[in-house]
């Protein structure tokens, strides 16, 4: 059964990544990169089409050369989903790029050169109606802000991020989004914090080089989840060394996690212990295998016992009490019938199955009537 989140979002102007909305109250977008190498465009293609088969709103992909610009060309007309392309100092790759229907350009303006290199390309952003991303990265501060502050803080990493700003507001350029990155949870939250309360336009969050699959998925949990928490964010990207698709699924679980946002299956899981009737852990390994194409909204309870089962399975669309010799299957918080070990992942794939189409039939149901 789903909820509606409590969180208070903060208020954000609105812009335009493609055909995706980022901020001004919009859904929150998840964000991933490639790892491919950009020439390579077929090996580029085959993972952007991953990472949006996986549920990535927008991707973005690194533009280091002329030739790296025109793979890119390339690559954007064999997908569907908005790309950012990630440019530094060149600002001739960002106008390049821009002109071959890039739908975002992260470039921070104060690395690019020269005014007229900066005003050439926000003047082309402008024309061709192209977002920038200000992007702000504890490992990269300039010069003397490093000096000043003697290492990275929150209050420098703002610091940056209000000069980019101001280059553009100079330019009475206001369609951006900015981040203020940092591989330290305690740093990256308290710039976003502050940097919120100065600017209007939308956050995109992130705690950079987050670690692993596992430690930089708790370390984004901690340090996006507070900040979302708090109503700061308008899209994310989850930072992973590891395949981007699991940046993406982080990234879904994080927003389900919170009322966000809803795609897919929200499974609520036993840990599983000596009282359980059946194999909790290798049934839900199966499971999120086997229904990771399942993108309806659906909570499925998967409960070991009767301890704990029958309460968590009553609250979920379709939930499973293990009991003795069989165990209780919950339909929309009612019982419905009972299920025994054999064959019981693939009992239970086909009834989650046969709800989430029954409930997508429902909801399309009541768009058509509306």
């Amino acid at each position: 059964m789903q909820f509606e989140s409590p969180i208070v979002r903060r208020v954000s102007r609105q812009i335009m990544v493609g055909n995706v909305p980022v901020g001004g109250g919009a859904p929150i977008s998840v964000q991933s990169m490639t790892n491919t190498e950009t020439c390579d465009v077929e090996a580029t293609v085959g993972q952007i089409r991953r990472l949006q088969d996986a549920g990535a709103d927008i991707v973005r992909v690194s533009v280091p050369t002329m030739e790296a610009a025109e793979a890119f060309g390339e690559i954007k007309k064999q997908v569907e989903v908005p790309l950012v392309a990630d440019i530094h100092f060149d600002y001739r790759i960002a106008l390049r790029v821009a002109d071959l229907g890039v739908d975002c350009l992260r470039i921070n303006p104060g690395n690019i050169g020269r005014e007229h290199r900066i005003r050439a390309v926000v003047d082309k952003a402008r024309d061709l109606n192209i977002p920038i991303r200000i992007g702000v990265n504890a490992g990269s501060l300039e010069k003397d802000l490093q000096k000043k502050y003697g290492e990275p803080t929150p209050d420098a990493l703002v610091e940056s991020a209000l000069r980019h700003v101001e280059i553009l507001d100079g330019l009475d350029f206001h369609n951006f989004k900015v981040s203020v990155k940092a591989s330290d949870i305690f740093m990256a939250t308290a710039a976003y914090r502050k940097l919120a309360q100065l600017i209007e336009q939308p956050l995109h969050l992130g705690i950079t080089e987050a670690g692993g699959l596992r430690s930089g998925t708790v370390k984004s949990a901690i340090g996006l989840g507070a900040l979302l928490l708090d109503g700061i964010g308008d899209t994310l990207r989850v930072s992973l060394a590891a395949d981007p698709v699991e940046e993406v699924k982080v990234g879904w679980d994080l927003l389900k996690s919170l009322r966000l946002r809803t795609k897919g299956i929200n499974f609520i899981a036993c840990p599983s212990c000596s009282r359980q009737n059946f194999d909790v852990v290798k049934t839900m390994n199966e499971l999120e295998t086997r229904l990771e194409d399942v993108t309806t909204p659906l909570d499925v309870a998967v409960i070991g016992c009767i301890v704990n089962g029958p309460g968590e399975a009553k609250e979920a669309d379709v939930g499973l009490a293990g009991g003795t010799p069989s165990h209780a299957i919950y339909v929309d918080g009612k019982p419905s019938h009972k299920l025994k070990n054999d064959n019981l992942v693939d009992d239970l794939e086909r009834l989650i199955r046969e709800k989430a189409a029954a409930k997508a039939e429902q909801e399309a149901d009541i768009i058509a009537k509306a």
